[in-house]
């Protein structure tokens, strides 16, 4: 191979090796900073394509432009109750100002995961802190973790970077707490049973009375009605038998002194009487109402 040959293929190398350090594409993802000597020149290329730059004097820096989760790890609170939580949560983020992120965050993504940990795990324990256990195990959670969100996305916009959403995927009570909780909870539930029983029981008494004395009354009424019945009834019988002594005052008297004797005959006991007592004049007055009834 001639020198020239040799030549021609260095330059060939070198102007390869100058059109890469040239040229240099924008991926949708990503947004593109071009540095010159460590300075940022110009604003971040955003728009996908293939863009120049001075080779050799200028260098790029890529950073994401998707929304980003960032992981928690998980670390145990005291509520504002004094009762201890262990909290495990989660960010999504986004960078939305290339260039104010690389110029307060040196570090990229990763120093910026390590800023997100800090002041996510502070503002946790700053508002979860103020407000009891049952706020973060109920829906009332939704409105402390929005809380949370803009608290954190207040120190972070500073820094270029939206925090889009800060959630808590799991709050449990530490193992050592979990029992003491569990029987709390059992002794609120049988107070509450034995509430529930004792008004149940106030109730039935209430109701067993109301009933009782309606029976009462009912009764009352009922022979209330009775004896005046009864003493009409008496008052007719009375009048039947005034109307009747009236027509016939000897067969009436007649008549009540067999009823006496039917009764005091028909006992079956012994009677010990004389014959001549009044008593027995029906049964010696010949002209009485019994021979008056043996002529009828």
């Amino acid at each position: 191979m001639s020198n020239r040959s040799i030549g021609l293929l260095v330059l060939a190398a070198i102007a390869v090796f100058l059109l890469t350090q040239m040229l240099y594409s924008v991926d949708p993802t990503k947004q593109v900073l071009v540095r010159q000597f460590g300075a940022i020149v110009g604003q971040p290329k955003t728009e996908p394509g293939l863009y120049a730059k001075i080779p050799l004097i200028q260098d790029i820096q890529r950073i994401d432009s998707r929304l980003l989760d960032y992981e928690a790890e998980e670390f145990e609170i005291i509520a504002g109750d004094q009762k201890r939580l262990v909290v495990d949560a989660y960010a999504r983020f986004k960078i939305v100002n290339a260039r104010l992120f690389a110029e307060t965050v040196p570090g990229g993504e990763p120093a910026l995961r390590g800023l997100l940990d800090s002041l996510i795990n502070s503002e946790i324990r700053g508002v979860l802190s103020s407000v009891p256990l049952h706020a973060v195990l109920t829906e009332q959670r939704a409105s402390l973790m929005d809380d949370i969100t803009r608290r954190v996305n207040g120190k972070t916009k500073d820094l270029g970077v939206e925090v889009v959403d800060v959630r808590i995927k799991r709050a449990d009570l530490p193992q050592a707490n979990s029992q003491s909780v569990y029987n709390r909870m059992k002794t609120d539930r049988e107070r509450e049973a034995g509430q529930l029983r004792a008004e149940g029981d106030e109730e039935k008494q209430r109701i067993t009375a109301t009933a009782d004395r309606e029976v009462a009354v009912i009764k009352a009424d009922a022979g209330l009605k009775a004896q005046i019945t009864m003493a009409d009834a008496d008052a007719e019988s009375t009048k039947i038998y005034a109307d009747a002594f009236d027509k016939d005052k000897d067969f009436y008297a007649f008549w009540r002194r067999m009823e006496a004797y039917k009764q005091a005959f028909g006992s079956g006991g012994t009677m010990i009487l004389s014959p001549d007592s009044d008593f027995f004049r029906y049964f010696n007055d010949p002209s009485g109402p019994a021979a008056q009834v043996g002529k009828k």
